[in-house]
């Protein structure tokens, strides 16, 4: 029987292997070479660094990271030690755009911004970037893409380069890996050079990683008014975070835009199916069951009050308000890694049905394009 180490924050995980596999729960910043010594493979996150000090030594054959970003991953080194990984693209990729559109209409209810013809900038059409941009457009807003990989692959057509996202964009949303090298880098993506040429009084929105942005030449950028808004769910040194930077971003919270309870339980299954198709113990069609049901899971609205995005903003901070997450990390900025631990559940709109009093055609159409089920109208 095989022997697994796993990060002990996995969700849905403990249990399933059993049978097929000896597994060892650990935390997974606190995974050793030692742990390691006769583990066949590590089903981890981000906060295992999966290298040469790690790795060298072990028995892993395979490594299964349960979420999209694999930058804590040494390929180079797997590659030329044999060792086998995955990743698990996509998984968490509504639950960003869950964060967005939360950000978003936070800005507009609580900041005074109008969405309405402004123009998003998506840097980064993968997974997350091509599912935040038809959300954008549901808000009112116009859409540019800037995608060198797929432009390159697939045509110009429909994308346009960076320079131009920076002169049109109203808001700038980073949705790119981390690149340290190669035709596409990232790392310090903005830097003084994008901040100079962002249009003053632009909005800057990163739910990527946290080094794919000079904190050094945005707290400048802040300084100048160039960026209005800044709006940030990764640090360049996270868990560390400037308190100077703190101070000064609209909003700030502990890396968690992809911790929807949907985007985990995707992340695990997306890890398990690796494994056992690796180690060929049966479990390639798993999944988690038993989500757990929101409370409460109906929402109901009065939309003949108010403003459309007033509704919108009263009904979707009922399923995620971005200000709670905010405020939390704000009281304890050491609490960066705890409250990554004990995150709350948070579920995605489709586990939700809305009930609107008299309901019109378009907040209904934007409701159902942003995920939920909207019911018919009712009398009070």
């Amino acid at each position: 029987m095989i022997r697994i180490v796993a990060d002990e924050k996995i969700p849905f995980l403990k249990g399933v292997l059993d049978g097929v596999a000896r597994v060892e729960f650990l935390p997974g910043d606190a995974i050793q070479k030692e742990d390691l010594r006769s583990a066949d493979a590590l089903i981890t996150r981000t906060r295992t660094r999966c290298n040469r000090e790690l790795l060298e030594g072990t028995g892993v054959r395979f490594i299964a990271s349960a979420t999209i970003g694999f930058d804590h991953i040494d390929a180079e080194y797997c590659s030329h030690r044999g060792i086998r990984w995955s990743n698990a693209p996509g998984c968490n990729s509504s639950s960003v755009r869950q964060y967005m559109i939360s950000a978003l209409l936070y800005l507009v209810c609580e900041k005074g911004l109008d969405l309405t013809g402004k123009t998003l900038g998506v840097v980064g059409v993968g997974n997350v970037g091509s599912k935040v941009a038809p959300a954008a457009q549901l808000l009112g807003m116009n859409v540019l893409l800037n995608d060198p990989p797929r432009a390159r692959k697939e045509g110009t057509a429909g994308f346009v380069d960076l320079g131009e996202v920076l002169d049109r964009s109203d808001i700038i949303s980073l949705h790119v890996p981390l690149q340290r090298s190669g035709p596409d880098p990232t790392w310090h993506l903005v830097d003084e050079t994008f901040v100079k040429r962002a249009k003053e009084g632009a909005i800057l929105i990163n739910t990527s990683r946290g080094e794919v942005v000079d904190e050094g030449s945005l707290l400048e950028g802040i300084r100048k008014k160039v960026f209005r808004h800044v709006v940030l769910d990764v640090f360049e040194h996270e868990p560390d975070i400037c308190p100077e930077l703190l101070e000064v971003a609209t909003l700030a919270t502990p890396h968690i835009a992809g911790y929807s309870l949907d985007g985990k339980a995707n992340g695990t299954m997306a890890a398990v199916r690796a494994v056992s198709r690796f180690f060929n113990l049966g479990l390639d069609r798993w999944e988690p069951e038993d989500l757990p049901t929101p409370v409460p899971q109906e929402i109901l609205a009065d939309a003949s009050q108010g403003g459309h995005v007033d509704t919108l903003w009263e009904i979707y901070r009922q399923t995620y308000d971005v200000g709670a997450d905010d405020q939390r990390l704000r009281k304890d900025l050491s609490a960066f890694e705890h409250l990554r631990g004990t995150y709350p559940p948070r579920r995605e709109p489709p586990a939700y049905a809305v009930r609107l009093f008299q309901g019109y055609p378009e907040i209904t159409e934007t409701l159902e394009g942003l995920g939920f089920s909207v019911l018919s109208d009712f009398c009070a």
